[in-house]
């Protein structure tokens, strides 16, 4: 319920700010909008303006839309003409057209300068594991090495790293990143030539494709939630054991843990237990998950006790706030690598670089909206301006029934002095949907399969 619920509050919020672009500019233009709806369907509850404009709030709340006076829907008062869309200049229908998803990068810019404003917190980029053989092996990685810059810009924190890491996706590049050991102090540059990188992987995690992790906080292993019907719960463990043991060997921390059992799908593994001040032996034998790689791993359907976790310690967390004024170059700033990123993203799936795997339909973004909302205001509002900066680029698109589609049709007009004709534009609304309606049953399909 949660999940359907902050998808219905995130997509109706922002089409709305949408709609209100298109709304605003559209008056400022003199054009006569004749209902501005929050929902879709007979309205619950409306009421109109002094303008004649008719405000309404319908029952499916999936976005909202904006009528304007159009003397293509049907016949126009003579006094009435001057205010119907058709009967203003190209420049003003291309002002309309462009102002939703202007309003959508205004919106993202917003929650971006706020989020700088309150702060956010990160966990630094210190290496805790360097898989052998790896890439980040094979180029001198070390355990204890924080990552300074990625391709020069400042990674004060792993959200950093991670963004900057993204934009070599599908590329034939040299990743170049300065590390410093905080064990020795030693600062070194790092270079690793990557081909094709990831290209074909769906949702892939370049951090760990270069064979890092994190440093982990180690902590005792007791058992806190425990999945119906898992291997664990059927074997009898209780939520408050705890686990000091396995196969005799002796358990330094929930890491270790976790690549014990990992390690032995379908093997049956003797977990030594304190229960209640006694020791207890129980034989646990985990199920296997199949990898993205076609590898299993083992898991017994455990999740630990979170009062038994301690703090992060404050040195491992990156803090960034910056002053009001300070934070608005680095709001428009943020918006701007949000909006090329996307573009560079769809550029590269249209070319080959990126697999179509990684598009996303409506429940991906639903569980997305749901995760983010259980990690806090901030993580919520930095998903809405992601996706606000999405819905503005793939309007813009010169697509046909979108508002970039429109655009291309008004600024041909206003090149040639006079509309493309009617049966062109209809050709053009046809060859639109049928792309829309691809990228849709392929964004569908994705999340079905992840499911």
């Amino acid at each position: 319920m949660s999940t359907v619920l902050y998808f219905l509050l995130a997509i109706s919020l922002l089409v709305v700010i949408h709609e209100f672009g298109h709304f605003w500019v559209a008056r400022r233009c003199g054009i006569k909008v004749i209902r501005f709806s929050v929902g879709f369907g007979t309205p619950l509850f409306s009421f109109k303006d002094k303008h004649g404009t008719e405000f309404s709030v319908a029952p499916i709340p999936l976005g909202g839309y904006v009528k304007m006076l159009d003397e293509r829907e049907g016949p126009v008062p003579e006094h009435e003409k001057h205010m119907a869309f058709t009967q203003k200049t190209p420049w003003q229908r291309i002002a309309v057209a462009s102002a939703g998803p202007i309003a959508n990068f205004i919106f993202a810019i917003i929650a971006y300068w706020a989020i700088f404003v309150v702060g956010t917190q990160g966990l630094k980029p210190v290496v805790g594991e360097v898989a052998p053989q790896s890439l980040a092996a094979q180029h001198g990685f070390m355990v204890g090495d924080e990552i300074l810059t990625v391709d020069g810009e400042q990674t004060e924190s792993m959200t950093k790293v991670m963004w900057q890491l993204i934009g070599y996706l599908g590329t034939t590049d040299t990743i170049e990143m300065t590390v410093q050991n905080i064990d020795s102090g030693m600062e070194r540059q790092i270079q690793i030539p990557v081909d094709s990188w990831l290209s074909e992987e769906e949702a892939p995690d370049p951090f760990e494709a270069l064979g890092l992790k994190t440093r982990q906080l180690e902590f005792d292993v007791y058992v806190g939630q425990l999945i119906e019907d898992g291997r664990a719960a059927q074997a009898g463990l209780k939520s408050g054991d705890h686990l000091v043991a396995v196969d005799g060997v002796e358990i330094q921390g929930w890491s270790q843990w976790v690549a014990y059992i990992q390690a032995r799908p379908e093997t049956p593994i003797v977990f030594s237990i304190v229960r209640d001040g006694n020791p207890l032996d129980i034989t646990v034998t985990p199920a296997k998950k199949q990898q993205k790689d076609g590898s299993f791993t083992g898991y017994v359907g455990i999740g630990p006790d979170v009062s038994k976790i301690p703090p992060v310690p404050k040195d491992w967390i990156a803090e960034t706030q910056l002053s009001p004024l300070a934070a608005i170059p680095r709001a428009f700033i943020r918006t701007w690598d949000t909006i090329e990123f996307t573009i560079v993203s769809l550029w590269k799936m249209i070319k080959g670089e990126l697999s179509v795997k990684n598009l996303s339909g409506p429940i991906q973004i639903a569980k997305v909206a749901d995760n983010s909302a259980s990690a806090g205001v901030l993580a919520f509002v930095t998903f809405l301006a992601l996706l606000s900066v999405s819905l503005g680029v793939l309007n813009l698109l010169p697509v046909p029934m979108l508002d970039g589609g429109h655009i291309l049709f008004y600024t041909i007009e206003l090149i040639r002095g006079k509309a493309l004709s009617e049966q062109v534009q209809l050709a053009g609304l046809k060859i639109g949907m049928a792309l829309l309606f691809s990228v849709m049953a392929i964004a569908f399909y994705n999340d079905i399969a992840r499911l």
